[in-house]
């Protein structure tokens, strides 16, 4: 199946975007939606510049009261001072806090991304016997949060015996329902009759749905990677973990947030450190996902 005898895998032409109706707006409206836009990425942008700017003040500019919101002397010392007290930990390594948050993680994201496609791939183009009822489920299970659940998950953990273990972490991860209902609302958009058309041409249906869906439906597993990267590195599960080698960065980092007045720069550079993944992850993805937007559109 290539791409050559195939045009149901091509995207818009350049011929497309020449009909587009232009919207109908006089210019001061456009200037009105632009200023807008700009207040409220101001609003937007001010918390992550507030924490930049304050991890680079000093103790004293830390306790001025009115708080100034850029320092006068700004100083990397809280962040060497962090390292530092980060490396003398008495019982396991930095590293090792490292490596766990960084293979729950991956672990946890990637099978969360695989699971979700899968099952929403089926439920949004297959009917069978129970199709609704599961997702209906699926998607009361979003009404909970986590304190709720915590108790129920726990024990179940218990009966499985996986407490204290990476799979505690891992396996609330992948079975997660916002993944299912994002990648399911997306691939109902996506033409049946592509499929059908991959099925005529002799390919099987994993390749349909490894090579055909998969990079079209792109923005949501990426959305969904987001959103599954911010909540496990920044999540400590204490409650689950409690040999100290098995724990979670996050974990090391409280720490030293609960050190007083004395660690307040550090605890402004452990604000920076713990936003800093989830925010480069979307930095770099966002491209991905703006370009997908724009060359996605699929009709049936």
């Amino acid at each position: 199946m290539s791409r050559k005898n195939n045009k149901y895998l091509e995207g818009p032409t350049i011929h497309h975007y020449k009909h587009r109706r232009k919207p109908n707006r006089s210019v001061g409206g456009d200037v009105g939606i632009y200023i807008f836009l700009g207040i409220c990425s101001l609003i937007m942008v001010f918390p992550l510049v507030f924490s930049i700017a304050s991890s680079l003040k000093p103790l004293d500019e830390l306790l001025k009261n009115p708080p100034s919101v850029f320092p006068r002397n700004p100083t990397f010392k809280n962040y060497s001072d962090l390292f530092v007290t980060l490396s003398q930990s008495q019982w396991v390594p930095f590293t090792r806090y490292v490596f766990n948050t960084v293979f729950v993680t991956f672990v946890g994201t990637l099978g969360h991304v695989i699971i979700a496609s899968m099952a929403a791939y089926v439920l949004a183009k297959y009917n069978f016997p129970g199709g609704n009822i599961f997702f209906r489920i699926a998607v009361v299970a979003l009404m909970f949060s986590g304190y709720v659940t915590g108790i129920p998950n726990y024990l179940i953990m218990c009966r499985l015996h996986i407490v204290d273990t990476y799979w505690s972490l891992v396996l609330p991860a992948i079975g997660g329902s916002l993944g299912l209902f994002l990648m399911k609302q997306f691939m109902e958009g996506f033409p049946m009759s592509l499929i059908e058309a991959a099925k005529i041409d002799g390919a099987r249906e994993f390749t349909i749905f490894w090579k055909l869906v998969m990079p079209n439906v792109r923005p949501a597993w990426l959305t969904i990677s987001i959103f599954s990267i911010q909540g496990l590195w920044n999540n400590a599960q204490t409650q689950y973990i409690y040999t100290e080698s098995k724990k979670m960065l996050r974990y090391a980092l409280d720490q030293i947030q609960l050190g007083g007045i004395a660690r307040m720069g550090q605890s402004q550079a452990v604000i920076v450190f713990t936003m800093s993944v989830p925010i480069i992850f979307f930095i770099f993805s966002q491209s991905q996902i703006m370009e997908t937007m724009a060359s996605s559109g699929l009709k049936d």
